[in-house]
């Protein structure tokens, strides 16, 4: 893939560092916080954004697997973070060709609708399932996770932007 103008060549990144990332982000959302419906969910943020930049490595198996265990830590209807974090993983890889080629807050622009979809089918189940309606408060977590994209870009990505070794003659 052809870089963007002025973007710096960046290094590998660690699988061990994609996958401590992501178990943080779970162990993040199990933390008994007391359930505020306007709560962002770290780890959806996370899966798309290993997703977009590593979708060979991160796929809809993994965000699966991790929204599996959100509904036993949860004890939610199980499937329920699954089938939403799946169709998010999905989103995700199905874009990330297109929005690499945009600057950061243009990129948070774009997955908000990611998000919102996902907190969409998580609601439905819920409520089909016999929940009661949250009420307004939780049309605020896409909200928070799509302004939350700048910050996980910037952490996520500056262990790939230091160079490989202090050479003065690299011309990259």
């Amino acid at each position: 893939m052809i870089m963007p103008r002025g973007e710096p060549l960046l290094m590998p990144v660690n699988p061990v560092f994609m996958w401590f990332s992501l178990v943080a982000g779970l162990a993040i959302n199990m933390l008994p916080l007391g359930r505020i419906v306007w709560t962002p969910d770290l780890l959806m943020v996370l899966l798309v954004f290993w997703g977009v930049h590593q979708p060979l490595r991160i796929g809809m198996g993994a965000a699966f697997v991790l929204g599996l265990c959100m509904d036993v830590s949860q004890s939610a209807l199980l499937g329920q973070h699954a089938l939403s974090y799946t169709v998010l993983s999905f989103g995700a890889i199905a874009i990330h060709r297109r929005l690499l080629w945009f600057s950061v807050p243009s990129q948070a622009l774009q997955v908000f609708p990611l998000f919102a979809l996902a907190h969409a089918i998580e609601l439905l189940l819920r409520m089909a399932a016999g929940g009661i309606f949250p009420g307004l408060w939780s049309l605020l977590a896409p909200l928070i996770e799509a302004l939350l994209w700048p910050l996980a870009s910037w952490v996520l990505l500056a262990p790939q932007r230091r160079p490989p070794d202090s050479d003065q003659n690299r011309p990259l």
